[in-house]
Order: C-alpha cells, then structure tokens, then sequence
C-alpha cells in the first residue's frame, strides 16, 4: 500500500508559512542564500579596521608618508640651516621662514600628492587585493553581508585610518616647527582654525581618492602585486612623464593635466597653502585653482567608488 505526501503547491491546502524553506527558495536557489540578512555595517567596519591595524604592512606605509614628510619638510631644511648653507636655492633666512608655524599646512600636506599618494593607494590595493588572494571575500560574503555592504565597510575602514594619518601628519609637523621656532626665537603664527581644518579636510580628500583607487585596482586584479606595480607606475612615472615632458611640449597634453587626480591634488595642495608659500615639493604646483582642484578629486573619488561597486556586484569573486 503506498503512501502519498502533500508537497504544499497550489490547491494542496498546505499553508505557505508550513513549507519547508527549500520550497520556498526558488528554483536553482539555496535556501540559505533565500534567508540572508545584511548584518551589522558598524561591526563589519570594525572588523576591517581590526584587519587593517594587525596588519604589519599598514603600520608601516602609514608610518613612512608622516615620517618621510617630517625629514623632508622639516629636518632636512633645518640641518642645512644650521650649516648656513642654501636648501633648494633658498638663502637661510627663506629656509627658516619655510619651517616656522605659519607653513604648518603646506609642510603637513607637500608630499601627499605624489610620495605620500604611492604609499596610500598601496595601502587600499593590499586591502582589496589581499581578500582575494587569501579567499576570505568568498567566505565573508557566505556568510551574509551583501557586497555593497562589504564595500562599505572596507571604505568606512579605509577613510579611518587615512584620517587618523593626516592627523599625525599635522601634529607631528606642528611639534616640529613649534621646537625650531622656540629655539630660533622666531615668531610663531599658527594657522587660524578655519585654515587648520580646510587643510585637513582636503588633505583627507587627496589621501581618500589614493586609496580609493588602489581599492579599486585591487579589486579589478583582484591581486596585490599587479595593482600596486600599475598604481605606482601612475603616480611616479605617466603623471610626471605628462606634466614635465609632453604639457610644456603639446597643447593637447597640456589641456589634458588639469584633469589628472595627482595634478588636482598638487593644485589643491597649493592653495591651502596660500598665496605667499614657497613650493618647492615635487608634485605641488598651482597649475589649476583650488576649487577645480577640490572638485575634480570629488568627482574621482565617487569614479572610483562608483567603478569598485560595479566590479564588486557585476562579476564573480573567485
């Protein structure tokens, strides 16, 4: 004698809350993948910022740009003045001058641009590129989270930590050039706050279009090692390459520098620092104005977010 068992399909009588979750997943669908939830965006950032600050690597290049910013806009220039020699063409009086509190801005901020922008676009292609490589984005997402909300997260993470390093960035150059100034019995005219401020705001802006697209390289290779190379390429070699070989050369080239991310952040650079400041960091030219500067890696910074989502929903993560 055999036995018939209901399937709860239409006309059956069997509720649709009483079906099993199989039934109600969808054709080709797993249940599990019916029945995720989103999570937590607040504990998902602090996991990637307790990813990122475990990390040897990001100790290190987020060490290197403050440091290397304070050897060479500070103690470099010091010890020559010290010698009594010229730095840069600078006669000693214009080499101090450079160093004292007025200039806290532009000392905190000249290496951004170029050197500083390499080391933090390194930084968002070992996020990116590192989830990849170790398979952990394809079992994160398993577990829940919705890609957008990964981004998110690896973002908020990222915009974090560049503003915590742009702040050291200025403390640092601020106890400097407090110290030469008390010692040199120089007059010490700190930046007004409204100064203070737009300069950090705009020092976080160039520092999160770098790292944004290194998330982005990172997670278009979906790698390291490439992303870093390629983005290191741009900043250090076509950048400089278009501004210092072919724009004084051809009109077009030209035209076409005032639309690069590093010429932007130069020019950006460049006025925060006002108009009566000595630039002399390679990088920092005031090639367009503050505002299109400002502008310009607003709209970078959205590209490459815009762009990374793309990738991230559109394709798969093996």
């Amino acid at each position: 004698m055999s036995t018939t068992t209901e399937t709860g399909g239409p006309g059956s009588g069997t509720p649709e809350t009483e079906r099993p979750a199989s039934a109600t997943a969808g054709p080709g669908r797993p249940a599990e993948q019916a029945d995720r939830t989103a999570g937590s965006l607040g504990a998902m950032i602090t996991a990637e910022l307790t990813k990122l600050l475990r990390r040897p690597a990001t100790w290190v290049l987020l060490g290197l740009w403050p440091a290397l910013q304070l050897v060479f806009s500070t103690v470099i220039p010091y010890v020559s003045y010290q010698r009594g020699a010229s730095f840069e063409g600078l006669p000693p009086e214009a080499v101090l001058a450079s160093m004292l509190p007025d200039q806290l801005v532009l000392n905190s901020l000249s290496g951004l641009p170029l050197f500083g922008g390499a080391l933090l676009l390194t930084l968002g292609a070992l996020l990116a590129g590192s989830e990849y490589g170790w398979g952990t984005l394809k079992t994160l997402l398993g577990q829940g989270p919705r890609r957008l909300q990964v981004l998110a997260a690896q973002l908020l993470a990222l915009l974090v930590v560049l503003a915590g390093t742009v702040l050291v960035s200025f403390a640092l150059t601020a106890l400097a050039s407090g110290a030469i100034a008390a010692g040199e019995s120089a007059a010490a005219d700190w930046p007004t706050a409204g100064r203070l401020l737009r300069g950090l705001g705009g020092g976080l802006l160039i520092a999160a279009t770098w790292g944004a697209l290194g998330l982005l390289l990172g997670h278009a290779l979906r790698s390291t090692a490439l992303p870093i190379a390629l983005g290191l390429v741009w900043v250090l070699a076509v950048e400089n390459l278009i501004v210092n070989v072919a724009a004084p050369l051809l009109g077009a080239f030209d035209t076409a520098q005032a639309a690069l991310p590093g010429v932007n952040a130069g020019s950006l650079v460049a006025a925060l620092a006002g108009p009566g400041a000595t630039l002399r960091t390679p990088g920092v030219a005031a090639i367009v104005d503050g505002t299109q500067a400002a502008g310009v890696l607003a709209g970078f910074l959205v590209l490459f977010t815009a762009l990374t989502a793309l990738l991230l929903t559109r394709r798969d993560v093996v």
